[in-house]
């Protein structure tokens, strides 16, 4: 009996590593007859495993879905891996936190105990930046919604909420976010909005969707705590190309406030800017998240960085305590002088206490 138990454990392995197997190889890797595998086969059935039998000259298996979702084999990597994704989930923000928390305690009670120490001592806990509020929540059911219509490349049709959940408002969620402003008060509520579905993304712990606007004719970016979809979806379209090459890129433009990114990770700021600084360029660059840092020597470096802003892209160079040689453009200058002319105001004793 523990040998057909065993048995039975290896073929359901077996099947879950690739999507058909032939009889006959199924037979030489477990060792066993063809007649021994249709039984074990069998086996499998009358425990849920919907395990299809394929036809042809040789024949052969396939684990298919099934209704209810039976238990499953992981090898130790994806068992650690599975764990690990579940510890990030529990701060996604989706709506699934609870669920992920409940699975990851369910897996972790299963894992043998060479595996649930590795997974023990690889505790991972998903901060973000401190907020004065918490971040908004999706609703799990209508990112599956959106989801579903972006598999099925199917018209969505959705109502956007002017007034988004409780959450923090930061700059870059907003630029090229649709629906700012929709709807103020005593105004009709807004038609129903009628989108090609692409992409499904999250940027700061929030979750965004990228569709076609078929009303304005553009392609726009829309919170997906804000939507509410409507039933039935609309016709099947054909895929457009997103703008950029890749939604990554997209996105990144779009919350700069530009169309376009570029790889060097400045030219897609709408402010760009060059300077020397009187640093060596390791250490510049173990501060420099975005842009280019060129050694020019033993303490001196380029810098080429980008901003929303003159005054920001300033500041941002400003945290770096050296000297400071212009490069370019002219208003980059400008605004140094503007900025240095304030931060001396801003020094100056007042003349009444």
């Amino acid at each position: 009996m523990p040998k057909t138990s065993a048995r039975l454990l290896s073929l359901l392995s077996l099947l879950q590593a690739r999507r058909d197997w032939p009889g006959a190889l199924l037979a030489e890797r477990l060792d066993v007859s063809p007649r021994t595998v249709r039984r074990d086969v069998d086996r499998l059935r009358e425990l849920g495993y919907p395990v299809a039998a394929m036809k042809g000259p040789d024949g052969g298996y396939r684990l298919d879905a099934g209704t209810e979702l039976p238990p499953l084999l992981f090898d130790d990597e994806q068992a650690v891996a599975l764990a690990v994704a579940l510890q990030i989930a529990t701060a996604s923000g989706a709506g699934i936190e609870e669920a992920a928390a409940r699975a990851l305690n369910t897996v972790r009670q299963v894992l043998p105990a060479r595996l649930r120490h590795r997974v023990d001592t690889l505790r991972v806990t998903a901060v973000d930046r401190p907020e004065s509020r918490p971040g908004p929540q999706v609703d799990s059911g209508v990112l599956m919604a959106i989801g579903a219509a972006v598999h099925a490349r199917e018209v969505l049709r959705f109502d956007y909420s002017p007034v988004s959940a409780p959450g923090p408002v930061r700059p870059e969620a907003e630029v090229g976010a649709e629906g700012a402003g929709e709807g103020g008060r005593g105004a009709l509520p807004p038609p129903p909005r009628r989108v090609e579905p692409h992409h499904l993304v999250t940027w700061g712990r929030r979750w965004y969707l990228v569709a076609w606007d078929l009303e304005r004719g553009d392609w726009r970016t829309f919170r997906a705590d804000r939507i509410a979809p409507r039933t039935p979806t609309g016709p099947r379209f054909p895929p457009r190309e997103l703008p950029g090459g890749s939604v990554a890129d997209f996105i990144t433009a779009r919350f700069r406030g530009t169309t376009t990114a570029t790889g060097d990770g400045v030219g897609g700021w709408p402010c760009r800017g060059e300077v020397i600084l009187s640093l060596p360029a390791a250490e510049v660059l173990r501060h420099t998240r975005d842009g280019i840092v060129e050694e020019l020597g033993p303490d001196r470096c380029r810098l080429v960085l980008g901003s929303w802003s003159w005054p920001g892209l300033v500041a941002a160079i400003g945290r770096f305590d050296a000297e400071i040689e212009v490069i370019g453009p002219p208003e980059l200058r400008s605004a140094f002088a503007q900025v240095a002319a304030r931060y001396a105001a801003a020094a100056t004793p007042p003349r009444h206490p």
